[in-house]
């Protein structure tokens, strides 16, 4: 019996051997053994509540900042579709569906005059995707203006989370692994909107001065290291000291514009992208003696 076989039925779409690719920022990629968008939270839940517990489920967002390796993602990719994009204002209170570009949650909380997640027009991704790993840019966190999530766990069971339920801190929630984010909430704080876009605009524009945004890329590779260890220089400083400006493996590169940023410069594969982080990683740590860690989400199996 096939792995499709031994799902239950949905009101979403289930399909077999996907390849997920063109679903990732990198564009690369193998197939998803299992496809699942479901079509709303209920279905979600439903779905998660019979599936057998040894198939493993993985989420999947914009990829933003996911590599896929080669050899595809076994067991259930989940990825959440248009009932999981929503955003609500009330008040300063900001209602975001999971799958909501944190960039259109920025400018809709703009133009009801919402302040204090500007921030998010400088992340390339979903508010899921940033409720995993607290993403974060130009000196505020989601932390900083979460209120409270729900999610569904592996079960099934829907979860509503303050929080401190959340355990943030740098790049990283200490939340269960399994739970699926479906929805969050964030306050804000009263501006005037075009004060807010105005500042939305410095945001946008200073990231497409300093990032390849228009390359196939990921977002940062690596995470700042720990400042004792790195002399408080950043992840892109001590790839740049160690000579990792424009270094390649394969068709993958780390950008010239800025060298935490790995780009497939076309014909990359994941195994190039993995191997170009792995040998920065180590050029870094024998010139300048700091560990880097991968900010990038690596899933799936090596082909």
């Amino acid at each position: 019996m096939s792995l499709i076989e031994r799902l239950p039925s949905v009101r979403g779409k289930l399909s077999a051997n996907v390849t997920l690719a063109p679903y990732t920022w990198l564009r690369v990629g193998g197939p998803a053994e299992v496809l699942f968008i479901p079509k709303d939270e209920a279905d979600l839940a439903l779905f998660l509540s019979a599936a057998p517990d040894d198939i493993p489920v993985q989420v999947l967002g914009v990829a933003s900042n996911t590599l896929v390796r080669d050899g595809g993602v076994r067991g259930i990719t989940i990825r959440l579709g248009p009932a999981f994009s929503k955003i609500e204002i009330d008040g300063t209170k900001v209602t975001a569906g999971a799958a909501a570009l944190d960039n259109k949650v920025a400018k809709t909380a703009a133009k009801a005059g919402v302040a204090g997640l500007e921030f998010f027009a400088g992340i390339p991704g979903t508010i899921g995707g940033a409720l995993r790993m607290n993403a974060g840019c130009y000196g505020t966190e989601t932390k900083d203006v979460l209120q409270s999530v729900v999610a569904i766990d592996r079960r099934g069971r829907r979860q509503e989370m303050s929080l401190d339920d959340l355990q943030y801190s740098y790049r990283h929630s200490g939340a269960a692994a399994d739970l699926i984010y479906t929805q969050a909430v964030f306050l804000g704080a009263k501006d005037i909107p075009a004060d807010i876009e105005a500042r939305i605009a410095d945001i946008t524009a200073r990231r497409e001065e300093s990032q390849p945004i228009k390359e196939k890329t990921g977002g940062s590779t690596f995470k700042n290291p720990d400042p004792d260890q790195s002399g408080g220089r950043g992840a892109w400083k001590v790839i740049d000291a160690a000579g990792g400006r424009g270094f390649m493996v394969g068709g993958a590169q780390m950008s010239e514009k800025h060298c935490n940023f790995m780009i497939n410069t076309g014909n990359a594969t994941a195994a190039d992208l993995e191997k170009l982080g792995e040998t920065i990683r180590a050029m870094v740590k024998k010139s300048e003696g700091v560990d880097l860690d991968w900010e990038i989400k690596r899933i799936g199996d090596p082909a």
